[in-house]
């Protein structure tokens, strides 16, 4: 009966270690970020500011997901002295000269399209093997003073053409009157003729 007391304990101790072993693997990777949503015009930058701790040097991979569209946007890995964008980075031509990358994980995306729109993934894979995503969400809206700049000139021109149709129709109309003025002399002309004697 004591032997197998003490092997329950020793069952139960190992499932613990196990246990407490699977969380702490498991909550190894922090990724902290104040701002999963944001919005953005046309043209501007973007800065993806997060925060990655977790046991030894990590890969970090950010990724650009859009309806049927995802593409990888570059990956590397991060340096431990926290200084520029790591030991190794692989950005997709895509992206190079857009991207800005830093070791603690945050991206910088510079002169926005409106296709950048869309969800942001972040993947965090340590030696060890385990790995955690972590998204966030981008609006990017058309610039309005565009929108202004296509009505201000839309409304020039309307504005040469309604010009253009009424210098037409005043020259039409001067020369309507001098047709008219030409035909009364006509006519005058014709009666003078018919009432001189001969």
């Amino acid at each position: 009966m004591c032997n197998l007391r003490l092997l329950e304990l020793q069952d139960i101790w190992l499932v613990l270690c196990i246990t407490l072993y699977v969380i702490h693997i498991a909550g190894a990777i922090s990724v902290v970020s104040p701002q999963r949503s944001m919005t953005r015009s046309v043209q501007e930058d973007v800065f993806f500011s997060v925060r990655v701790t977790c046991q030894g040097v990590p890969t970090l991979q950010w990724t650009f997901m859009s309806g049927a569209v995802s593409r990888s946007i570059g990956s590397w890995r991060a340096d431990s002295s926290g200084g520029g964008g790591g030991s190794f980075s692989n950005i997709t031509a895509d992206y190079i000269d857009r991207v800005e990358t830093y070791a603690n994980g945050s991206l910088g995306l510079a002169r926005l399209r409106l296709a950048d729109a869309g969800f942001y993934v972040l993947t965090v894979t340590e030696d060890s093997g385990s790995s955690k995503d972590s998204g966030f969400v981008l609006k990017v809206n058309e610039v309005i003073y565009e929108d202004l700049q296509y009505l201000s000139v839309s409304a020039l021109v309307l504005f040469c053409l309604a010009g253009l149709l009424m210098l037409s129709m005043w020259l039409l109309n001067q020369a309507y009157k001098k047709i008219k003025a030409c035909r009364r002399r006509r006519e005058q002309n014709g009666n003078e003729t018919e009432l001189q004697p001969l």
